[in-house]
């Protein structure tokens, strides 16, 4: 092997012609899908919007990675499949989440560290978690509004969905349901009658057990009274599953004065009498 090619491999006696591996391509990422994601983001200004009412309590004159960056950085991580923090410890050098970061991808900064995203996560109070929260529901009513302008209905769709865990993380219990532990997060979708695309406007991670309404009735309240400020002419019609109504989410429904579609939760006497209405069939018991 000559001077000239020991960045490479040669394989002159296994195929009839010159094949050479080199090993000079310089910095690579196997994560080029997130320049979609970033293109999205940008336009969109999802995490400009979830970083404008956070507040940054760190010394100016230390601070090297702002919350935008930090915030973008973890976003991106966990888009592309990078959930564990440790993960950070490699990918600060990715080019392409530098480039998504407004950094040179190849002689820009590296990205933040575990610890910094670590103390990130961590100094964020309670009340700027709800701000942001919020932020994002106003953010994505808004963004209905300005693709629908016209909606006659919009549907707000709520549902509990499992979070299964391993190990020992806080708030992770032993669910029934879903024969698991789990946490038991909340999420909300919008949509306009006749569309297909939801939009994901809220999402709230909650103990794996306790009542599934947990958090519901003042989500709603908030949830309709900006659609109907953001779309005063249009219908709003609540869509929940048989894990959610009780008598005072059914009292709060008629109060708001929307339209609703609830499941039911089974039982003996609703299996008897909804067969005997469906296949006009006596249970034996009078009709009320």
């Amino acid at each position: 092997m000559s001077e000239s090619t020991r960045q490479s491999v040669l394989f002159g006696d296994a195929f009839e012609k010159p094949v050479a591996v080199l090993f000079d391509g310089g910095s690579q990422s196997s994560d080029a899908g997130l320049v979609l994601l970033g293109a999205i983001d940008r336009r969109l200004r999802l995490t400009d919007a979830l970083c404008e009412p956070l507040t940054d309590g760190r010394q100016r004159g230390k601070v090297e990675h702002s919350l935008h960056d930090l915030l973008r950085q973890r976003v991106y991580a966990i888009a592309a499949g990078y959930a564990d923090g440790n993960d950070a410890h490699g990918l600060r050098h990715d080019p392409v989440l530098k480039m998504l970061c407004d950094r040179d991808a190849i002689d820009g900064a590296a990205l933040a560290s575990q610890p910094t995203l670590s103390r990130f996560e961590n100094a964020l109070s309670a009340r700027d978690v709800v701000r942001a929260g919020r932020r994002f529901e106003s953010e994505r009513i808004e963004r209905l509004a300005r693709r629908h302008p016209k909606a006659a209905r919009v549907l707000i769709d709520l549902d509990a969905t499992e979070d299964p865990t391993h190990g020992q993380q806080t708030f992770s219990f032993f669910n029934g349901f879903y024969d698991s532990h789990c946490f038991l997060p909340l999420v909300g979708f919008l949509s306009v009658e006749g569309e297909r695309e939801q939009e994901v406007f809220f999402a709230r991670l909650r103990p794996g057990v306790g009542a599934s309404g947990r958090g519901l009735i003042p989500l709603l309240r908030r949830t309709v009274a900006q659609v109907r400020k953001a779309l005063p002419r249009a219908q709003i019609r609540v869509r929940m599953d048989g894990g959610f109504p009780s008598a005072l989410l059914l009292g709060v429904l008629d109060e708001l004065r929307v339209e609703y579609v609830l499941g039911l939760p089974s039982s003996a006497v609703l299996r008897c009498r909804s067969k005997r209405w469906a296949m006009n069939e006596s249970c034996g018991t009078s009709a009320d």
